[in-house]
């Protein structure tokens, strides 16, 4: 983690990508903005302010924008949430990961428990009450940690919002290196179902909607931002290893700052790759991100056939309109649900 954060570095070259991507285009009408990846927090109240506006340079915010910031917990004061506030944000995502300070230790967090709580607390004072609480759940055993007691820490909060994001072990990192050197494993596949299970029977019996598979929402809550990627809105993506789509095709920014900021600071679009989409490619995106969401994917008489066993199993209902919808036990099979219907439509 960097000690020092080059704001004005950072929203410069942000401004010099706006200007090369949307050079000579029509001004966009946003309906949600979303700053997130590396934790957009770090750059403080100012640097929060200024990226915003040079955002509006480009783009109008709609009215009832949902406009969302990604925030670690010791960044959150009422002195910055104002500023957020002051500059369109009104959606925070706080990177809560555990309630133990044992277990923010071992990942390396910055923030112990009792910020968590000062975070959100200073959040509604300065106005903004609309909070997502993330969670990681299946740690290694190595790692001695209540699941059940950081479920219920979140829900003490009240949070209108919670994501929760299985642990995963990628290589070349300290957790991947630590596991080549036989020194922790993933946790087992039983505790990643009985972690996922019980969050999904207390979140939805506090009155979370249990409505994407890592994500749930109070009342009116569902994040709009993320619910467009499941749907197949378009959008577009700035900064280091950002994502766009335009409905037919997807393209992605250099990962790394330096690069990111070498190339726009030449003038030049940072485009890491890009590719277009085939009809094979988006028949296998509407399965699996239609069985990831309540909303769920329309079946053929044929795909209904085959999604028999499913429901029989526990793991998906049917409804009249021939939606086929995962319950919590499917979307723990989401992977191969969605692989097994994507092969019998390419068969078709």
């Amino acid at each position: 983690m960097r000690r020092t954060i080059p704001v004005d570095e950072y929203v410069g070259g942000l401004s010099a990508e706006l200007a090369i991507r949307f050079a000579g285009d029509r001004r966009w009408t946003v309906d949600t903005l979303y700053f997130g990846g590396g934790t957009p927090s770090r750059l403080g109240r100012d640097g929060v302010e200024r990226a915003i506006e040079a955002m509006r340079d480009y783009i109008d915010l709609a009215p009832d924008a949902e406009v969302t910031l990604e925030a670690n917990p010791d960044d959150v004061t009422e002195d910055t949430v104002a500023g957020w506030r002051r500059a369109g944000v009104n959606r925070l995502s706080i990177g809560a990961q555990s309630f133990d300070d044992e277990v923010l230790k071992w990942m390396h967090r910055t923030h112990d428990a009792s910020a968590i709580e000062s975070a959100v607390a200073a959040a509604r004072r300065s106005g903004i009450d609309n909070i997502s609480v993330d969670l990681i759940f299946a740690l290694p055993e190595i790692v001695e940690r209540s699941w059940e007691r950081d479920v219920e820490k979140a829900l003490e909060l009240g949070p209108s919002h919670v994501s929760l994001y299985g642990l995963t072990i990628e290589p070349h990192t300290p957790l991947g290196r630590w596991r080549s050197r036989g020194e922790l494993d993933e946790a087992p596949d039983e505790r990643y179902e009985r972690e996922f299970l019980f969050a999904h029977e207390a979140m939805t019996s506090a009155g979370l909607e249990h409505y994407e598979v890592s994500n749930f929402g109070g009342p009116g809550s569902r994040s709009r931002h993320n619910s467009s990627y499941w749907t197949g809105v378009p959008y577009a993506g700035m900064g280091p290893s950002a994502h766009e789509f335009d409905g037919a095709r997807r393209r992605w920014n250099k990962s790394g700052y330096v690069d990111w900021l070498r190339e726009v600071g030449a003038g030049r679009d940072p485009v890491e790759q890009a590719e277009t989409l085939t009809d094979e490619n988006k028949s296998a995106e509407r399965a699996y991100l239609g069985l990831r969401t309540v909303a769920g994917l329309i079946l053929s008489d044929a795909e209904v056939e085959r999604a028999s066993a499913w429901i029989d199993a526990g793991w998906a209902s049917l409804d009249d309109r021939q939606a086929l919808r995962l319950t919590a036990l499917g979307w723990l099979r989401l992977d191969a649900l969605a692989a097994d219907l994507t092969l019998l439509r390419s068969r078709s």
